[in-house]
């Protein structure tokens, strides 16, 4: 696929299911997840691959997060958050492991890892699979690091639900890219 067709047709569809990437596939994703701009080579990223039995796993996470940190929350909200991880057959826990350093503040080294995010989501749809990105109440807090056994320092920026596209594409809105852009002649 050209690079540009790739990065322009890239959307995140309603359904995913199996197949998921096999392990050859999934470190040539990485490896372009890693070509990611970083500043001082600190290499922020971090990921958790959960897949089979880990989904339960995680579902399990998710559900005592919901129940212990979301104030109010209702039977059907919490089985929102339980059931969430099956949407996929896959997913990658999308963390950036933030140093201390002089001149990388910690901004920068989470956007880094966004930008990884975004390699493994062109990555994938360059080779015929497919992702989504969630973050919501299970991303970008402390809190939830402590249930996903991280160390302090690291940070989730969100879940890719990763696998094969079922259905119809989405349809990409066109854009007027004078709408978002500003030119300096």
């Amino acid at each position: 696929m050209d690079a540009l067709e790739n990065i322009i047709l890239r959307n995140s569809p309603r359904v995913l299911t199996v197949p998921f990437p096999s392990k050859e596939q999934m470190d040539l994703v990485y490896k372009a997840a890693f070509r990611a701009p970083d500043h001082a080579w600190l290499r922020p990223s971090r990921f958790i691959q959960v897949t089979g039995d880990s989904i339960s796993k995680l579902s399990d996470i998710f559900e005592k997060y919901a129940s212990e940190n979301i104030a109010d929350i209702d039977e059907q909200k919490l089985q929102k958050y339980k059931l969430a991880p099956f949407r996929a057959p896959m997913i990658i826990i999308v963390i950036s492991n933030i140093t201390d350093h002089p001149k990388v503040p910690e901004i920068e080294q989470m956007l880094s890892t966004a930008a990884a995010a975004q390699n493994i989501l062109l990555a994938l749809n360059a080779i015929n699979f497919a992702g989504m990105w969630r973050t919501g109440a299970l991303a970008l807090n402390e809190k939830i690091g402590e249930y996903l056994g991280l160390e302090k320092q690291q940070r989730v920026l969100g879940y890719l639900y990763v696998g094969t596209p079922e259905g119809e594409p989405k349809k990409i809105p066109e854009i007027d890219i004078n709408d978002f852009v500003t030119k300096w002649d």
